[in-house]
Formats: C-alpha cells, structure tokens, sequence
C-alpha cells in the first residue's frame, strides 16, 4: 500500500505534545487536533493547562492532560517527564507527537512505548553556554525520534546533521484566517489616524529573535516623512518593556498592542506588513498578510524565501538601512503596493491547505506504526 494510501486508513490514536505557546505551534497544533479527530483519530493533548484554555483543545473534543512545559529548560523538566508518563499511562496511545525541541526533548527522555514523531518548528539560535546546551538537546531530540518533521528545509538538514534517524519536510499550514469584523476606517479609528497616514503592521511573540529593535529603529527615522507612519505590534513576550523603552527614547511612532484577537481586523486596515525575525520557518503571520492581500516586507531568512518567493520584498536580516529603504520606497510607490497586495493571493493559493497538512501527518503516522508492528513480528 502507498503512503496516501495507508493516510486514507489509519484512525489510530494519538498523543499531541507541546510546549508554552502563543502562537504559531500551539495554532499548528490546534489545527491537527481538528483535522485528526475529524479523520476518526482518537486525540490527548499534554500541554501547559494555559494552551488548553488559549486554544481550545478540550473544546475541540481532545481529551487534554495538563504538562507544565516551561519555555525555558530547567530542574522543573523532571515534574514535566513525570507528568506525561501519568498522561500516557493507561492510556492506549500508537504514536506520541511532539512540537518543538522543549515538548520534543520531555517526550524524548519520557521514553514512550509508542514511536515518537518530532516536528521541528524553531531553529537554535542561541549561542555561548545556552547554545552548546541547545545542541545537546537537539542531539538528544533527534536521536531519540522515529521520525523528524521539519517545518523548512534547513530544519530538516539540521536534524539529520545531528543524527536524525529519518527526516522530512513537512510543511506547516496556516490556519484559514477569518474574514475582518470591522472595516478600513474603523480599524483606522482605533489607532486615531488620518486617511493619508500609513499603518505599519507586524504580529509575533516579542521575543529577541524577532529583532523588533530593527523596526523601532527605523520606525523612528520615519518620523521625518509626511505624514509619518504609525508601527503597530500585536503580540506578547519577554521583550516587551526594552521595546517600549526605546520606542520612548526614540520618540518613534512605535506601539505595542499585547496580544490580539483581530488579527484579521488589523490587516484590514493596514498598508504594509514587516517581519523582521532572524529566523523563521512557515512564519503564520506571513502566511496571512499575503492571503489577506496587505504587501508584505520580510527578511530573507530560514523558510520565509521559499514561502513566499516575489510576492513579497525581502530584506537582510538585521539591516536597518535596507527595512528603511524598502518601507519608503514601498510607501512611496502605490503601484508597486498594488502589484504586491495582488500577488500575495495569487502566491497563497499554491501552498498546502490544513487539510494537506493533516493529510501528510497521517501519512507519516501510518508509516512509524507499520514499521513499528514490522519490527515487533
């Protein structure tokens, strides 16, 4: 039988392990959850009880078990491992899935009598103590695994570097993106701004990684254009109070929303979308901006190039001459934003759907289960 085939057939249950989540994985995981219990899978999620409450596991129809997986690594990792051992207990479970290196390393060192499957969402970019350490723990993660899902191609080719014994790509879907509840001028209103002045938005975990310090910085040079542009920022994180102090000693037209709900609403009335990362995968908020049709400027890093190709401008990383320049210039170009608000849908519509997604995880359980019922003949 073929690989879609044997997808097609397997409705065994799984377990989704994942780690503190906001954001993208914890929306992967909320999608697989769906799209797995509506294939005929039996579905536990083990997670910190606030990604239950965030994403809505349980009222999805999972059976949900509370593992406190901090972001960062540390002596509570010992409760973690015991917390999902008692999760898996009794429990029939054919395979265990885990999100990212954190849930990835618990279930690794918890030693499930199912195959673990990794996806890999986030490259290490630690470096010093914290980096060694982090290299320890992919070691660990990817020798430990069955399989390994990469969300880009250089993930892949990191986890097989480091002893995968088996790694893929394995493309992660963004959620379809709900239609806006209000409209332009309303979303406009919010923010107090004039008809003329552009609104600049970017969405993530503020977190070092995102290098919105690029975007402040520049953010403040764009005080001297007429008019000037407002930056907005939907997200939370640890990075939150060093951006608002800079912001305020550069005087720069920087705002940070915490976390929205209305992501949807904030493209509405957006002019451009900005990502700034040193690093992303499937970024979601790519993902959206451009199936919303808002011209989006992104570093080319990771997997953003592959993803979104020319249908948006890409930039260094870490240049804030080069986010300066290509924000005048698109701000300065109304055709150029019109040709790139058309290709943002034009470049959605060729990548996989969360039914691809789902479909392709299937696939991959249907492969681990059938090589673990070969070895045990």
């Amino acid at each position: 039988m073929t690989e879609a085939g044997r997808a097609t057939t397997w409705h065994g249950s799984v377990a989704l392990v994942l780690g503190s989540s906001t954001g993208g994985v914890g929306q992967h995981v909320a999608s697989l959850t769906r799209g797995l219990l509506a294939a005929g899978c039996r579905v536990l999620v083990c997670g910190p009880a606030a990604t239950d409450e965030h994403f809505g596991f349980a009222a999805a129809g999972a059976q949900f078990a509370p593992v406190e997986i901090p972001a960062a690594p540390g002596p509570q990792d010992s409760g973690a491992i015991r917390a999902l051992r008692r999760a898996l207990t009794g429990r029939q479970v054919d395979v265990v899935h885990a999100h990212g290196l954190r849930a990835a390393f618990v279930a690794s060192l918890t030693r499930p009598a199912a195959p673990l499957v990794v996806t890999w969402h986030n490259a290490v970019l630690a470096r010093g103590l914290r980096g060694q350490a982090s290299a320890l723990v992919e070691r660990i993660v990817a020798r430990a695994a069955t399989l390994t899902l990469g969300a880009s191609e250089d993930l892949v080719e990191r986890a097989l570097a480091v002893g995968a014994r088996q790694a893929r790509l394995s493309a992660v879907a963004a959620p379809a993106l709900g239609a806006p509840r209000r409209s332009r001028a309303a979303v406009r209103a919010e923010f107090r701004l004039t008809p003329d002045t552009p609104l600049i938005l970017s969405v993530g975990r503020l977190h070092p990684q995102k290098r919105y310090d690029i975007l402040v910085e520049a953010a403040a040079r764009w005080r001297a254009l007429t008019p000037p542009p407002m930056v907005v920022v939907a997200g939370s994180g640890p990075s939150y109070m060093q951006l608002a102090q800079r912001a305020s000693e550069l005087r720069a037209k920087f705002f940070l929303l915490g976390h929205r709900n209305d992501v949807p609403d904030l493209l509405a009335g957006a002019d451009l979308a900005v990502i700034t990362s040193d690093w992303e995968a499937r970024q979601l908020f790519a993902q959206e901006a451009l199936r919303a049709g808002v011209p989006l400027i992104t570093t080319a890093v990771g997997g953003l190039p592959g993803l979104v190709g020319d249908a948006a401008v890409q930039i260094p990383a870490g240049d804030v001459d080069a986010l300066d320049a290509a924000v005048r210039e698109m701000l300065a170009d109304p055709a150029k934003r019109a040709d790139h608000a058309a290709r943002g849908p034009r470049r959605a519509a060729t990548w996989p759907t969360e039914e691809d997604t789902v479909a392709d995880v299937l696939a991959a359980y249907a492969s681990v289960t059938s090589t673990a019922r070969a070895g045990q003949g």
